[in-house]
């Protein structure tokens, strides 16, 4: 076999590679349950890190009220809210801890996610007083959530999509 056809053989499978894991993730995106969250901004303070704002979802525990530790849960859908129920460790790799923002005692995931932006527009995580920053998942059936948009809810208004084009 020529080496030309060997690389144009190569460059087909990496195509198919990469063009089946993005149907895998836009069938995900169809198919799953998605839901908007309250989002704690998170800045890991590293200098090199991209052009991304870092985000743990807050999530309601179910069944788990009393407990000041982290734990292992499991993420579903209830009523349009992300709820989470304990898990044993081996049936899951998510984990939730407890952080206060204010006087507000929240459960988010112990790993951020992480929701990429272009350069020209400003950090949507710094947001004036009165304003929160909501991230809209999808819940894929094993691993964490995967963020879509972003949006801001003003008071007891809606949530507003921002533009990050």
């Amino acid at each position: 076999m020529k080496p030309w056809i060997k690389g144009v053989v190569i460059a087909a499978i990496h195509v198919g590679l990469v063009a089946s894991l993005g149907a895998k993730l836009l069938y995900d995106r169809w198919t799953r349950p998605r839901v908007w969250t309250l989002a704690v901004p998170y800045d890991p303070e590293l200098p090199i890190r991209g052009r991304y704002v870092s985000l743990s979802p807050v999530i309601e525990l179910k069944g788990n009220e009393g407990k000041e530790t982290a734990a292992t849960v499991v993420l579903e859908v209830t009523g349009n809210r992300l709820v989470a129920e304990a898990a044993s460790p081996e049936s899951s790799d998510l984990h939730v801890r407890f952080t206060l923002r204010g006087d507000k005692r929240l459960a988010v995931l112990r790993e951020p996610l992480a929701f990429f932006i272009p350069e020209h527009i400003p950090d949507p995580s710094r947001r004036p007083p009165g304003e929160e920053l909501w991230v809209e998942v999808t819940i894929p059936a094993k691993g964490p959530p995967r963020p879509i948009r972003l949006g801001v809810k003003k008071g007891d208004g809606p949530i507003v999509p921002l533009r990050t084009e």
